[in-house]
């Protein structure tokens, strides 16, 4: 039997918000229908919506023409409906076929739990999915690839599973491990079951989707066949202009000048003997391979891993970072990756994330908290960086991943750095927003600061940065002018090496 989830006029309101209004379209076996547009454009609030995490303002959702209302994610599992958030949701301290059949594991007619056939199903399903896994492995000592698809197998062990979602599944996933994941989508696919994807890397929906459902500013824009639109009309239709070449259109620094920070001969326990130099204005890219020691330097800079050996200079004085902390009050800030576990105050507001970093400099000198001074701080941050909230109150964890990634931005910019290091800022950042950030990036070079720029992201690199410098195995395998890069010449000093030592 064919099955199909149909939207009506969903909308949702949020104090101050409307996230969603009058949104209509449906989902049909077989298929893999993609949600596509920027940040805070309402997928997330979509999926939520069918899974009972929220519950609509107005309209209605139907399931083989049944209307449903789903008050909990326990009645759309019930129903067949299973998503798969970025947050994995696992117990990591249990085996794999204990976290499948988690709440309903076999057991006989006294209750006594069979883990022999647990494990028979679970392999059953392994096998299905061609993994190289084995039901009694812990979770926690998987991969986060692997660790996501246990939870894809948990929902595919339901008999009555009709619908799977996911929400941004590739985000720290390797490329090996993206054709995983597809191999087990068309899997599910083949066996008739709808599947829900969003992500913001084009070339993912574009290899994986059937269709495309556009949304923009909580709107639906429209549903197209892949096959129906190009890219370039994607893009323009999710942001409502064209970009065209936005590394084109940057509003770079021309004055780049005087050398602003040395390392030399830099040596952790995982990089060995960098040496760099980053001058005022300049926007300085680090480019390689996954592994190649990119954020290990920059956290050896900071001094989050101890430096064994090697010297830092900044403005000609030697300085000495045993800690993070150091760095900052000698004026480097690196705004980390992974900004949900190392960089958002996750349970706090948009406020105190902006201010958490200039506690000192907002209190007296008996350590009392200015409070209008602190406001003050918390209001020119939302407006200077366009942080999209309804107010400084609003939970940092309820904005969008682009509007997250500003208030930490405006947090460490309030500390007025010399130097801002970067790692891969844009990292689960739509088009548009990436354009809002790489114009963000040149105004602190055209400012004087030394952005240091790291980034797995070949056009980003090659299209902001003055200079790149390429690592390989810990080290600094060669350096180029953006005016003389080229993919195909970054990809060679990352896979094979170069005869420049990367010093200028």
């Amino acid at each position: 039997m064919d099955n199909v989830v149909e939207f009506r006029k969903i909308t949702k309101y949020f104090p101050g918000v409307k996230a969603l209004e009058d949104i209509s379209f449906s989902v049909h076996s077989g298929e893999v229908l993609a949600f596509i547009g920027e940040n805070g454009a309402g997928k997330s609030t979509l999926l939520k919506i069918l899974n009972g995490d929220y519950q609509p303002t107005s309209g209605e959702y139907l399931i083989n023409g049944e209307k449903k209302h789903f008050r909990q994610p326990s009645e759309a599992i019930e129903a067949g409906i299973s998503v798969i958030y970025q947050e994995r949701q696992v117990l990591m301290n249990l085996t794999i076929a204990e976290n499948v059949f988690l709440g309903r594991l076999p057991a006989d007619k006294f209750g006594i739990v069979n883990t022999k056939e647990a494990n028979r199903r679970t392999a059953e399903i392994i096998s299905d999915f061609g993994l190289d896994m084995k039901p009694t492995d812990k979770v926690k000592d998987l991969s986060i690839a692997y660790q996501q698809i246990v939870e894809i197998m948990k929902a595919y062990s339901r008999d009555n599973l009709k619908l799977i979602a996911f929400d941004e599944p590739t985000a720290s996933l390797s490329d090996s491990e993206i054709e995983s994941l597809f191999k087990i989508i068309r899997k599910l696919k083949s066996e008739g079951k709808m599947v829900i994807y969003i992500s913001h890397r084009m070339e993912e929906i574009q290899e994986i989707a059937d269709r495309i459902v556009i949304l923009k500013d909580g709107k639906y824009v429209g549903n197209y066949g892949m096959k129906e639109v190009t890219e370039e009309e994607m893009i323009r239709m999710m942001v409502g202009r064209n970009l065209g070449d936005i590394y084109d259109n940057l509003d770079r620094n021309k004055k780049i000048g005087d050398v602003l920070l040395e390392v030399e001969h830099l040596k952790t326990d995982h990089v060995k003997d960098v040496s760099f130099t980053l001058h005022k204005g300049e926007i300085l890219g680090f480019s390689g391979l996954v592994g190649a020691g990119r954020t290990e330097t920059a956290r050896g800079i900071i001094g989050a891993d101890k430096m064994l050996s090697g010297e830092l200079y900044l403005e000609g004085k030697r300085i000495y970072n045993k800690s993070p902390k150091d760095a900052m009050k000698n004026g480097i800030i690196l705004i980390p990756e992974d900004r949900k576990t190392q960089g958002l105050l996750t349970n706090f507001d948009v406020g105190n994330n902006i201010t958490v970093g200039s506690i000192d400099a907002n209190s007296n000198n008996f350590g009392v908290l200015n409070r209008k001074k602190e406001n003050e701080m918390v209001q020119s941050g939302i407006r200077e960086f366009k942080i999209k909230t309804p107010s400084a109150k609003k939970k940092v964890l309820e904005l969008s991943g682009g509007n997250q990634q500003k208030t930490i931005v405006a947090r460490w910019m309030s500390t007025n750095p010399k130097v801002l290091i970067l790692d891969e800022p844009t990292k689960g950042i739509d088009i548009g927003a990436k354009a809002e950030f790489y114009n963000m990036i040149c105004k602190f070079a055209k400012q004087g600061l030394g952005v240091i720029l790291i980034s797995s992201e070949l056009p980003e690199v090659m299209g902001l940065s003055d200079r790149i410098i390429v690592m390989k195995s810990r080290e600094i395998s060669g350096e180029v002018l953006r005016k003389d890069a080229s993919e195909e010449g970054l990809l060679k000093l990352a896979m094979i090496g170069g005869e420049n030592n990367g010093r200028n």
